[in-house]
């Protein structure tokens, strides 16, 4: 069990999976103030480890579970975390809300597009109608598309729970690891106006879905702005150079990134498993900017 103090009103839930190089990777977060607040439960295959911490972290009482979007590794194991908390109520986008009560197109969504990871992450349980809020009482939120049409962040005090809005981002030795999380369908100018929203908020300390917080919210977005804006760039780039084939085309970004983008190029430095893991998502993003890029030029 790993739990990270950032003060005595937060805490960051490490939600490892049984797949390799999946370690502080998913997570939930927990905000005690008025109110209590946990954003993004995680897929339901770690219900139980995140119910350990919760109790070591002396959450006795959810007042709102906030997710970001419903993806199954955000939000999977909403309706299983209900079972223990009562009381709690879920905040999410109303595109979202239907998907939750009756999961089973979600679900097989899931599977067509992860296959044997949404099978180790855990069938999506069901979340009865009348668990669902429209907002919460202390916490404000911010429509936030681009990764997910669904997708929101949420302002509580002192932080802005980004999602992955931001991208993912991982801060080791020093150093910071970004890549943007673009998976089809990926629209550029949509993205970007919720990065705009969110500069209005870059005085909060950055809470990331993967992984970890950052206090340096106007240089975190501004970085991420001008990293999204250059992928995209590169991804049409190499369309122009080497035409439609996927893979000619990924071949091309991945050396190009590595040698322009001094943040993503860090992946260097990670184990083989977590090298493993985040190829897998850097070509799910390659692939949402590709067909994004595709669809300008027809």
């Amino acid at each position: 069990m790993s739990i990270y103090r950032y003060s005595d009103s937060l805490y960051l839930i490490d939600l490892p999976q049984k797949i390799p190089g999946f370690r502080n990777f998913i997570s939930s977060w927990i905000y005690f103030g008025e109110k209590t607040f946990l954003v993004d439960p995680g897929p339901k295959n770690s219900i139980e480890v995140l119910i350990e911490s919760l109790k070591e972290v002396g959450a006795d009482r959810i007042d709102y579970v906030l997710l970001t979007h419903i993806h199954i590794d955000h939000a999977g194991g909403t309706g299983e975390l209900l079972k223990h908390f009562k009381d709690a109520r879920v905040v999410v986008n109303e595109r979202g809300v239907e998907h939750l009560i009756n999961p089973e197109r979600l679900w097989k969504g899931s599977l067509k597009v992860l296959g044997d990871m949404a099978r180790s992450y855990g069938e999506i349980v069901p979340v009865d109608a009348s668990r669902f809020a429209k907002d919460a009482e202390g916490a404000e939120i911010i429509y936030t598309p681009g990764h997910a049409v669904h997708h929101q962040s949420y302002v509580i005090d002192d932080y802005l729970f980004a999602g992955e809005a931001l991208g993912v981002y991982h801060k080791f030795d020093g150093l910071v690891y970004h890549r943007p999380a673009t998976p089809p369908k990926f629209v550029y100018e949509i993205a970007n106006t919720s990065i705009q929203k969110l500069k209005n908020y870059q005085d909060r300390n950055i809470c990331f879905g993967h992984f970890g917080l950052s206090k340096d919210g106007a240089r975190v977005i501004s970085d991420y702005e001008k990293q999204l804006k250059m992928w995209v760039q590169t991804v049409e780039d190499a369309v122009n150079e080497t035409g439609e084939n996927f893979e000619s085309v990924l071949e091309v970004v991945s050396k190009r990134l590595m040698k322009t983008d001094s943040s993503f190029s860090l992946f260097r430095k990670f184990d083989e498993e977590i090298r493993k893991r985040e190829m897998y998502f850097f070509k799910n993003a390659i692939l949402g900017m590709y067909q994004y890029v595709i669809e300008k030029r027809i």
